[in-house]
């Protein structure tokens, strides 16, 4: 199953026109598209699907699906291992 998981921009990059960012998912962080969110810059918030972000959330939004997600045990599943820790 695919979920949209909420995670925190730490950076954003442009290059050739196409924007990505690090974004932190607990302790975990992987490089994300964000093309669909333009207005998405540094300490906001995202809901990323399949390595994209798709939308903003509030904090209090992300952090509710995060635990939610957590509780189902869904987040191994959509993350995998904790390769990039901080």
């Amino acid at each position: 199953m695919c979920l949209a998981v909420p995670g925190r921009v730490l950076e954003v990059a442009e290059s050739d026109g196409l924007r990505s960012g690090k974004v932190q998912f607990g302790g975990i962080v992987r490089n994300v598209r964000l093309d669909f969110v333009p207005e998405a810059g540094a300490g906001d918030y995202v809901m990323v699907h399949v390595g994209f972000a798709i939308s903003r959330v509030d904090e209090e939004e992300a952090r509710r699906t995060y635990e939610i997600l957590q509780t189902m045990g869904a987040l191994t599943e959509e993350l995998g291992p904790n390769e990039d820790a901080i």
